[in-house]
């Protein structure tokens, strides 16, 4: 059994959606040990003893607050599929050392697919998120 199948089907927690199956599409996305995975392609059973955090902990958590209302202010989301991935992705480009420009954002959403946005507002929320957390910690 996959990971995702077991987080969604074991656990209930259906916030890690399943698209591709290939690993592909991104929707799936969950942080094990501090890194983004995909979880369709990473067996249950190869995660024990892993910490994973699905789009359930990190929202309950409250950091995703910032990023969550920047793609709502921005309409970053339309059908929500491929929008848990890509802010687990998002919070992990952030939470980075390194500086995240457009282009750093448009290279890390790289094998996420979103059929709804066209991305750009998606750019747009994560790169206002960027400006407003160095602000933060600056």
């Amino acid at each position: 059994m996959s990971l995702a199948d077991f987080l969604r089907d074991v656990l209930g927690l259906t916030g890690t959606h399943l698209g591709c199956e290939e690993g592909q599409c991104g929707a799936c996305t969950v942080v094990s040990d501090g890194a983004t995975v995909r979880a369709c392609l990473l067996l249950a059973v190869q995660a024990d003893g892993m910490a994973i955090e699905t789009i359930e902990g990190a929202s309950d958590s409250g950091r995703l607050k910032d990023l969550q209302e920047a793609f709502y202010a921005r309409s970053a989301l339309q059908c929500g599929f491929c929008t848990s991935g890509i802010l687990l992705t998002a919070d992990a480009m952030l939470r980075d050392d390194r500086p995240v420009d457009r282009r750093a954002i448009r290279e890390g959403l790289t094998g996420h697919i979103c059929r709804c946005t066209g991305y750009h507002a998606i750019v747009d929320a994560i790169a206002e998120t960027a400006e407003q957390r160095a602000t933060c910690d600056g």
